[in-house]
């Protein structure tokens, strides 16, 4: 039964982690990676570098205007919103932070979906595979544990998505062929998500988990202290930071 996927991969811990674990369950996989109008470049440049290492096909996607309709956010637009710094990781999920982007993964979903379902109609109505036999996946990497309380990083929100793409796509109301949105590290720890990372032999050298460009990570965002303390916890060294 042939699978095809597509796999969002900003070039951080986690989606590294899960693209490189969709590789491992998937025949046919895409990294889709967007510049959508972030403060830097940095991730989507480490994005490039993981996929090659992977050995997975990337499309990178300019949606850069993305920044100027969800224009309230430190990460579109850090002149006006400071980044805010040196939180203690007990604070973060009380409320939701001013690095959230407005309805980013709401867009990233319809995006990846309209690029998986192009495959898979493709694979159906051109290459004449029968529809029962495919599986169609979009992996993501968000997380409720170990996260900074972002609304569409919760299990609900990607539920509901699931059934509203369901309901707009051909592929389902024609084929009766789901948009299976997989998010396997929904439930991890940040520690979880290294060890996870370390049996995949996943490129975590390549990537970037900083709100902040810049040649090293500043140690100070919400993204930098989680990340270090899943290393901590794991007991390994993060392979990213210089020693």
């Amino acid at each position: 039964m042939p699978s095809y996927g597509v796999s969002l991969l900003s070039g951080g811990l986690d989606s590294t982690t899960v693209t490189a674990l969709a590789k491992s369950k998937t025949d046919h996989l895409t990294a889709l990676t967007f510049h959508y109008g972030q403060s830097h470049s940095k991730e989507v440049d480490c994005a490039a570098e993981v996929a090659r290492s992977l050995g997975v096909t990337q499309e990178l996607l300019d949606i850069s205007f993305l920044g100027k309709v969800a224009w309230y956010s430190a990460l579109t637009n850090p002149e006006q919103f400071p980044m805010p710094e040196d939180r203690e990781a007990s604070r973060m999920g009380n409320s939701i932070p001013i690095t959230y982007v407005p309805l980013r993964n709401t867009i990233f979903l319809s995006l990846a979906a309209a690029s998986l379902e192009s495959q898979v109609l493709y694979a159906i109505e051109i290459e004449h595979v029968l529809p029962e036999d495919i599986q169609a996946y979009i992996y993501m990497a968000p997380n409720a544990i170990d996260y900074s309380g972002y609304p569409d990083c919760r299990p609900e929100f990607f539920q509901k998505m699931g059934e509203s793409l369901g309901y707009g796509s051909k592929l389902w109301t024609e084929y009766h062929v789901p948009l299976q949105i997989e998010i396997p590290i929904i439930e991890m720890s940040k520690t979880d998500i290294v060890r996870l990372a370390m049996v995949l032999e996943a490129p975590l050298e390549l990537t970037w988990s900083c709100y902040q460009g810049g040649e090293i990570p500043c140690g100070r965002c919400d993204s930098c202290i989680l990340r270090a303390s899943g290393f901590r916890a794991a007991g390994y060294p993060d392979p990213a930071i210089p020693d």
